[in-house]
């Protein structure tokens, strides 16, 4: 007699949470994930600030964009820009949820979950709104459907959040 074989799924061992110290050279501190490695971010490679933390065993990578705020760019220019870029998904999220903070060191942040077939879930920025402005996006070198990932996903927001906590400008 044949039986079918119930659904099998990938094992995903997460490792316990641990972080370091971004390495100075750049107009901000954070806190980011041992297991995560900085990278320059190769979009852009004008912008000396812009990183990105590539979670290489998950097939991820977390890009950071910092903007000096003055002269000719703004405040409300840049999270304008933010709010569109997470505005782009709706096509495919089933939702988005935004959240506005202030972090342990006294910035706003704002952060944008989105839930669906997104190639970003998550979303967020940092800033002190007159002179820094740091924005984060999680991205998957995969095209797994994001239930697959969710483990390796609520893992990684949890990563970012200690980093929009551990944020600091220098001035």
């Amino acid at each position: 007699m044949w039986l079918p074989k119930p659904p099998g799924y990938n094992r995903i061992d997460l490792p316990r949470h641990d972080y370091q110290k971004l390495e100075q050279g750049f107009p901000y501190q954070l806190d980011f994930s041992k297991y995560s490695l900085v990278e320059p971010d190769s979009f852009n490679l004008t912008e000396k600030n812009w990183i990105n933390l590539n979670y290489r065993d998950f097939g991820a990578k977390v890009h950071l964009t910092y903007k000096k705020i003055g002269g000719n760019t703004e405040f409300k220019t840049l999270s304008n820009d933010a709010f569109k870029l997470t505005a782009k998904h709706q096509i495919k999220a089933y939702g988005i949820e935004e959240a506005v903070l202030i972090t342990p060191n006294g910035y706003s942040a704002v952060v944008a979950e989105l839930s669906g077939e997104v190639p970003t879930q998550f979303q967020f920025f940092v800033t002190d709104s007159t002179t820094h402005f740091l924005r984060g996006a999680l991205y998957f070198n995969t095209a797994m459907k994001n239930d697959s990932l969710a483990p390796v996903i609520e893992y990684i927001k949890i990563d970012m959040t200690h980093l929009i906590n551990s944020v600091k400008f220098l001035d």
